[in-house]
């Protein structure tokens, strides 16, 4: 015995059914002699358009017939037809008893043994009093008989009870959320911490060396970055540092990924620095200071009116900068963790892969414009708003003529060595199981040579500065700085979540292990909340730095307390020796980061072929970047991909299907070769959801297609009188031939067809306004006396059709019977064998 135990469903009908491109036979003369209360048993002759080609039914003649058991509706008449409702993934049948119908010439099938009356009421009862309570089953497994005698097939349709209601819902959350149990909060702890699951799993015979060698290796390489990306943040190197060492312990224990590698990144970093000038432009500081090197401590107001308006008295440019950005920090942290709480992962799979290289792209154009006055070691002002790349080239452009010498020839050479160090670690990292530390050993070298050499003090070289060892007091971010950022924290938080969840899903999908979206917003969020107490700034995860975390043998988020260790070294003991190391160094550092964005350029042509769509949202995206701004640009993309799919779903493909020769395979004429139409009957396939946008085109292309426009042909049918055939001669686009000047286009075409059937399997969804035009459609079909068939419709449109009434007042399975088939063959035999019976009873008549 089956139990249907799915409210998701197919069509299946009693005596025969597709499954697989299999046609699966259910023998005849199954006697149940007793009818449950629940249950009726109802037989009828099975038609014949439900054979498929090339098979026939079993004779309906043998005794007892076919017959079928299922739940009785209220209200409902016995000896009705009805299809029966399958789950198509779920109806799994042994291989033993998926017997294919015979064809004409063989010989049926013999029927089975009788079954025992009083076992198979038994069943059937047991199986509806299950049902009645609402039990069900998740599989459907076979009975004993029916496994032995290879056919007997008795179902049971489950009646889902009605969804309970808002109120119900909270009550029965709220209930969830307050139970407390040893063992549930044990649950909620390791799903909050990922860690204190796998490290009672963890291998160290497998797993610690090449933890530990990934972690001292991003180690290594975030120290020169984290110095490096305080220039694009507008902030002191310690406050990177801080960020680096706090982002790595934290992601350690609430990270789900185990590659990617979290801490400061390129464009956050920009982004933070871009709301960092515009506030201390707006707190009346020099925006010719940068904030870096000696005398940057200093404050240098332009008035005493903004620092007694602000309360900025003992508070210089650098503590205000990393008040700023600690503020934004806590908002953008905060939106992101809730966001996790509320389940949002899936918003960042909207940010399609086109748009964030176009923003990438973009800004990464933006953050070498920026570093250019590093390289060169002049003087201009960090331009604010709209164009901000083009002012700074004009006065970089005007400032050319006083680049520091010094710094010209440091940036040459520098920039020299890691690219060249850059493409012999490309070409040969096959051979190198650790890459070569380039950026650390540049700024070794380079801050040694700095030193002996006195760049500052001879030649004017603008350096990093002192960088304090230990860490800072904590200090509650600002609430009035975080009332003024709170937009711009909404992109932040935006771009951050975007990428982390995005690199933790290639990394989970190449290495064969699963991540948790919602987790990664808690985990990235919580980086990012917990550390804007002690003086970090924005974090998320790095594409470069988590390759080379996977190239040197990680295994596990334990790389990142190893790198976390390398960083604390280096603030307790070692920042002090990075005082006399020339920003220009640190500049060619982030310039040869920025190589992988900008090489995406190359992508484009490849991207227009495969798609012009996404190459235009790439285009704009960036373009948007780099000529108005880095939020305008994220907006942009996020707006063009919108209207993208928009696009697509407006104008989705369709086609009138033929038929391939005696088979029930139908097809598009345009990508297969020998197919004929049915005679009579229209096959329509539209390749797209049915919605408000484009239910206009919808309606054009059935017409155009088909070659009469129903509400013309109305419209002229009234006008000639009740006599005159319909439809014949209407032509298409409702209007006149011979009106205007594109008449040419709009031939009369003579249609000679009874039926159209809708080919509802690329139909995803229908919204109210599909829905309506469906009813009208089938409204003025009905007029002209031509026939209305839907195949092939998924749960979600058959529920949709159901309940907007489109079956008409029996929502019961008759009206599904005549309107919904399983394919479009079966609904093309039905509406052959309706004219037919049509055409008979007029001859009579």
């Amino acid at each position: 015995m089956y139990l249907l135990a799915r409210r998701e469903t197919r069509f299946l009908h009693s005596n025969t059914c597709c499954l697989s491109s299999k046609l699966v036979k259910r023998p005849e003369g199954l006697p149940i002699s007793s009818k449950p209360a629940a249950t009726r048993v109802a037989s009828h002759r099975s038609p014949a358009w439900c054979s498929q080609a090339g098979t026939e039914a079993a004779p309906s003649g043998q005794p007892g017939g076919p017959r079928r058991t299922r739940p009785r509706r209220d209200g409902e008449a016995s000896g009705t037809r009805a299809m029966w409702q399958l789950t198509w993934d779920e109806l799994v049948l042994p291989e033993k008893v998926q017997v294919p119908i015979q064809a004409a010439s063989g010989t049926a099938p013999s029927p089975p043994p009788p079954l025992c009356p009083s076992a198979c009421a038994a069943r059937t009862r047991r199986a509806a009093r299950r049902f009645s309570q609402g039990a069900h089953c998740p599989t459907m497994e076979a009975s004993p008989e029916y496994t032995e005698w290879g056919g007997q097939l008795v179902l049971v349709r489950w009646r889902p009870p009605p969804p309970p209601g808002l109120g119900e819902v909270l009550k029965a959350g709220l209930r969830r959320s307050c139970a407390c149990s040893l063992q549930g909060t044990w649950a909620q702890l390791q799903a909050l911490f990922p860690a204190v699951h796998w490290l009672r799993q963890y291998r160290p015979r497998e797993a610690l060396v090449g933890d530990v060698m990934s972690g001292l290796v991003i180690g290594i390489i975030l120290v020169p970055q984290a110095i490096a990306y305080s220039l694009l943040a507008g902030l002191q190197p310690i406050y990177s540092l801080y960020t680096s060492f706090f982002a790595n312990l934290i992601y350690f224990l609430m990270g789900t990924s185990r590659h990617v590698s979290v801490g400061i990144f390129s464009l956050l970093c920009l982004m933070v620095g871009q709301v960092v000038d515009r506030e201390l432009l707006l707190a009346g500081f020099d925006p010719a200071q940068d904030g870096l090197g000696p005398g940057a401590n200093r404050s240098s107001l332009n008035g005493s009116a903004a620092a007694l308006v602000l309360g900025l008295q003992d508070c210089a440019r650098d503590c205000y900068a990393i008040r700023v950005a600690t503020a934004l920090t806590l908002v953008a942290g905060l939106y992101q963790v809730l966001m996790g709480i509320l389940g949002l992962g899936f918003v960042s799979a909207y940010l399609s892969q086109p748009l964030l290289d176009g923003f990438a792209m973009g800004a990464s154009v933006t953050i070498l414009t920026s570093q250019l006055r590093h390289l060169l070691g002049v003087r201009v002002p960090r331009h604010q708003g709209p164009g901000l790349v083009v002012s700074t080239w004009l006065s970089l452009l005007r400032s050319a003529g006083q680049a520091n010498l010094c710094d010209v020839l440091t940036s040459a050479v520098c920039l020299a060595v890691l690219l060249a160090a850059k493409e012999l670690s490309d070409r040969f990292r096959h051979r190198l199981r650790v890459p070569l530390p380039a950026e650390l050993l540049v700024i070794v070298v380079a801050t040694i040579v700095s030193h002996l050499g006195q760049f500052h003090e001879r030649f004017g070289s603008s350096v990093a500065g002192d960088i304090p060892t230990g860490f800072m007091a904590p200090r509650v971010p600002d609430a009035g700085l975080m009332w003024r950022v709170a937009l711009d924290a909404a992109s932040l938080a935006l771009v951050g979540s975007a990428f982390s969840i995005s690199l933790a899903e290639m990394f989970a999908r190449s290495h064969g292990y699963a991540v948790r979206a919602n987790q990664e917003l808690l985990a990235v969020g919580c980086c990012n909340v917990l550390p804007a107490f002690f003086h970090c700034f924005a974090t998320s995860a790095a594409l470069a730095k988590s390759l080379v975390k996977t190239a040197t043998g990680c295994h596990t988020q334990l790389s990142s307390v190893v790198s976390a260790a390398v960083v604390l070294m280096v603030l307790l003991v070692l920042a002090p020796l990075f005082r006399d190391l020339q920003r220009s160094v640190l500049a060619c550092v982030i310039l040869v980061s920025l190589r992988g964005a900008l090489r995406k350029v190359r992508d484009v042509p490849r991207l227009w072929r495969l798609s012009p769509a996404d190459a235009l949202v790439w285009v704009a995206t960036a373009a948007t970047c780099v000529l108005v701004s880095t939020e305008a640009g994220l907006l942009a993309g996020v707006l063009f991909s919108l209207l993208s799919l928009a696009g697509r779903t407006r104008h989705p493909r369709t086609a009138l299907l033929a038929r391939a020769g005696g088979s029930s395979f139908y097809g598009d004429p345009a990508e297969f070769e020998g197919l004929a139409p049915e005679p009579g009957v229209q096959v329509f396939r539209f390749t797209g959801p049915l919605y408000y946008a484009n239910k206009d085109f919808f309606l054009q292309s059935l017409y155009s297609l088909t070659g009469l426009d129903v509400g013309y042909a109305i419209a002229r049918r009234k006008e000639r009188g009740p006599g005159e055939g319909a439809g014949e001669g209407d032509p298409v686009g409702g209007r006149d031939p011979g009106s205007g000047s594109g008449g040419a286009s709009l031939v009369p075409a003579v249609t000679r067809f009874h039926a159209v059937v809708i080919d509802c399997a690329p139909l995803l969804f229908l919204d109210v306004a599909g829905l309506a035009t469906l009813q009208e459609l089938h409204r003025d079909y009905g007029a002209l006396g031509i026939s209305l068939l839907l195949a092939c419709c998924n749960p979600s449109v058959t529920d949709t059709l159901r309940r907007g009434g489109f079956l008409g007042e029996d929502q019961g399975d008759v009206a599904e019977d005549g309107q919904l088939f399983p394919s479009v063959h079966c609904a093309v035999q039905a509406a052959r064998a309706r004219h037919q019976e049509l055409a008979a009873s007029n001859s009579i008549l």
